[in-house]
């Protein structure tokens, strides 16, 4: 569950999970500590014991990690490194962050309606390269002057795994890449485009079409449904995936998946540990459940359950539902665990009445 926001999400989250595993589904889960939480109790982000578990387990969700009062210790000892551990540990090179409107949250997003009704994307960023990860990296003090300095790195064999990715993403939806980079100044993204356009070659049905990352910046905010995939460095992925929020309404609803070369994923909402509304129960959990559906789908082998889920969720937000950070002309908010409740009974009467998606696992 992490920190923050994140136990409480992760409640509404299991509630999901328990309704499937009632209904037959045979899925085990425990809990471990990570980030502030472990810190409070170990003195560490996470634990080696925990890394093993996860890297045994089928799936990893995880709530958020991150809290202020932990500003003041070095980089590496920081709540935040339990994310990279994993990532690091585990493989996870691809964090997938889908981006879809739905027609009930429309007045929610700050841009117009007539920009974001269509809109209909996801970024696949690349998560374990980049300049998070290179060295050398540090920051100098002495009497004269000061200066910080980061290292950002890329092996051919990285940029080409993310694009295979990226590309065989595009495959399954409408076989259109965007390939985000700075290629005008930096080296790092002159191999980036080089390789995207060879792994190109290997898909012809695919249009790929390469753009420099401020451009990419405006582009989402002027006309978001001209994109289908983004493909992006770490960095860049980041920043992008993170605007992208705005077109749905709220960074609260935005799920995703980390995924490596076996079915393992972490799965985590996009919005983080949000410690200012913390233990308010305020939060939104929808990011959180369609984290869970993103498990079933990647790591969990169950296209129906992934599709009944997010259906659940467009349910009850057609239903007029809201958490605070998406009520829209004064109407009354409701809390976390009444929406987490909320789209559990939709999820119930859909397993029930066996309403799943018409599609084969």
């Amino acid at each position: 569950p992490g920190d923050g926001i994140g136990p409480e999400v992760i409640r509404q989250a299991q509630k999901v999970i328990d309704a499937v595993t009632e209904r037959g589904f045979d899925l085990e889960y425990e809990y471990c500590l990570a980030g502030g939480a472990c810190i409070e109790q170990t003195g560490i982000p996470i634990e080696t014991s925990t890394i093993e578990k996860t890297s045994a387990a089928g799936a990893v969700l995880l709530g958020a990690v991150g809290a202020p009062e932990y500003d003041h210790l070095p980089i590496a000892q920081r709540p935040e490194q339990a994310i990279m551990q994993l990532r690091k540990t585990l493989g996870l090179y691809a964090n997938l962050r889908p981006v879809k409107t739905i027609k009930s949250l429309y007045p929610t997003s700050p841009l117009k309606t007539n920009l974001i009704e269509n809109a209909d994307l996801i970024v696949v960023r690349e998560l374990t390269g980049g300049i998070y990860f290179g060295t050398p990296r540090g920051i100098i003090l002495d009497n004269r002057t000061s200066y910080a300095f980061n290292t950002e790195i890329y092996h051919d064999y990285e940029i080409r795994r993310i694009a295979a990715v990226a590309f065989e993403t595009a495959r399954k939806r409408h076989r259109k890449i965007t390939s985000v980079d700075k290629a005008n100044v930096l080296e790092s993204s002159m191999l980036w485009r080089q390789i995207v356009s060879e792994t190109a070659l290997n898909y012809p049905d695919i249009k790929l079409e390469h753009m420099y990352v401020d451009n990419c910046a405006m582009q989402l905010i002027r006309d978001p449904s001209r994109f289908d995939v983004i493909l992006a460095n770490n960095m860049f992925g980041d920043i992008l995936s993170d605007e992208s929020a705005m077109i749905s309404g709220s960074i609260g609803l935005l799920p995703s998946a980390s995924i490596g070369e076996g079915r393992l994923g972490l799965y985590e909402p996009v919005h983080g540990s949000a410690p200012d509304i913390a233990g308010q129960n305020i939060a939104n959990p929808c990011a959180a459940i369609l984290s869970v559906a993103l498990m079933f789908r990647y790591s969990l082998g169950s296209e129906k359950i992934a599709q009944a889920i997010e259906k659940a969720v467009i349910r009850t937000l057609e239903k007029g539902l809201r958490t605070a950070d998406i009520t829209f002309n004064d109407n009354q908010s409701i809390s976390t665990d009444a929406m987490g409740d909320h789209i559990t009974k939709e999820l119930e009467k859909m397993l029930a009445a066996n309403q799943l998606p018409a599609i084969g696992d």
